[in-house]
């Protein structure tokens, strides 16, 4: 696995012993999820390629085979843990510290408010400590989560 100093998520990728739920709600040879930190929306997943990759035309050919196969899956456990009305899947990597490849695979609730609709949704990750989810919120979704992605009948791992 190629890691680079100072990336943020290459040091929680080497830090896979045994994460808790929030940081791992899942994982292939690939990719690894994660839910979201500095948010209140509950269920603001991370999906992150396990080497360091800081354009989107650098995956391999299996990394870009299994990502669209995670957004759809991520995306219908979301649905099913959450209710919500469909997610966003947006992928930036510009902020200092997160030049690495991620993908936020968001959900949009059905009262999410007009003014936060489409990229706006933004606005709601780097929230104060009040109003962030607190670890063990993330952990216990990150469970649910969890639960539904190893449910039989469910989209196989990639």
């Amino acid at each position: 696995m190629t890691t680079s100093a100072g990336c943020l998520i290459c040091d929680e990728n080497a830090r896979l012993g045994s994460p808790p739920p929030r940081e791992h709600l899942a994982s292939d040879q690939h990719w690894r999820v994660a839910h979201a930190f500095g948010t209140g929306l509950r269920g603001w997943l991370v999906l992150v390629p396990l080497r360091h990759v800081t354009a989107i035309a650098e995956l391999t050919d299996a990394e870009a085979a299994g990502l669209g196969q995670w957004q759809v899956r991520l995306s219908r456990a979301l649905h099913a843990a959450t209710g919500c009305a469909k997610t966003y899947v947006a992928q930036f990597a510009e902020a200092e510290g997160f030049s690495h490849v991620h993908f936020h695979i968001v959900p949009r609730m059905r009262d999410l408010a007009t003014e936060l609709r489409g990229p706006k949704v933004f606005a709601l990750l780097n929230q104060p400590d009040g109003r962030a989810l607190s670890e063990s919120q993330r952990d216990e979704i990150a469970a649910d989560i969890r639960r539904y992605l190893e449910s039989p009948g469910t989209m196989s791992t990639p």
